[in-house]
């Protein structure tokens, strides 16, 4: 029985794939300079072929500058959308005070 075509994948090659044809796995030994012509096709060294997701970061970070763009220069985006005074100042911890984030104080060489 078929699939319908309705069903179909239009990428369904473009996708990523752990397992590259022996073809592939040349072409790639070649891009990196580790094959030699004349040397068996079987027998190939492993390919590491990863999945790259640089794109949906760049995306994201492109949406966010546009954003910012598209407000008004010099003014909030929303009312009472104003920085408190003194924001993105940090303090230095006082000493003998907890470290934000519950990380454990460590002393001198105790255990």
């Amino acid at each position: 029985m078929s699939v319908d075509r309705s069903l179909k994948l239009k990428d369904a090659l473009v996708r990523h794939r752990n397992v590259l044809t022996r073809a592939e796995r040349i072409e790639t030994l070649k891009e990196e300079e580790r094959w030699v012509d004349g040397t068996s096709v079987l027998g190939l060294p492993k390919v590491a072929h990863r999945k790259s997701a640089a794109g949906k970061k760049a995306k994201a970070e492109a949406a966010a500058e546009a954003a910012a763009g598209a407000a008004a220069p010099g003014a909030p985006a929303t009312p009472g959308a104003a920085p408190a005074a003194g924001a993105g100042v940090t303090k230095a911890a006082a000493p003998g005070a907890k470290p934000a984030g519950g990380a454990k104080a460590t002393s001198g060489g105790a255990k």
